[in-house]
């Protein structure tokens, strides 16, 4: 059997730029997709916790160390800079690696600092 698991995820990254003009994508600092484990080209998923939108692209690369998140071409229009998103990747594996296999979870601040990592989500209490 394969699954497809959580592999990793930028969490309440802040959006700097909306670009609609741009070649499409989000651009994401190389400093935070290496954290996290994100591979310049991979499909991504973005929710925005903001105003609800959830949509696919693709990550590219922006300047190391300029904490940018750009939401670019038509997914411009589901992101405005300010919005807090969540960027994550999903990997498919076996049942006997997902056994063993333990997501990369990178926490951010408003001005995309990173805050704490971690590689599990606590139960939600009742």
């Amino acid at each position: 059997m394969h699954l497809t698991l959580l592999k990793c995820k930028l969490h309440r990254a802040c959006v700097t730029h909306a670009e609609v003009d741009y070649e499409g994508s989000c651009a994401i600092d190389e400093e935070l997709l290496e954290l996290a484990g994100i591979r310049e080209y991979e499909q991504i998923q973005i929710y925005n916790v903001t105003n609800g939108e959830r949509f696919t692209t693709y990550a590219i690369r922006a300047e190391s160390g300029s904490r940018v998140i750009s939401v670019n071409g038509a997914a411009a229009h589901k992101a405005e800079p300010g919005d807090r998103v969540i960027i994550c990747a999903y990997a498919g594996m076996t049942e006997a690696e997902a056994e063993s296999f333990k997501p990369t979870l990178v926490y951010l601040n408003e001005h995309n600092r990173v805050t704490r990592t971690g590689d599990a989500i606590p139960a939600q209490a009742a």
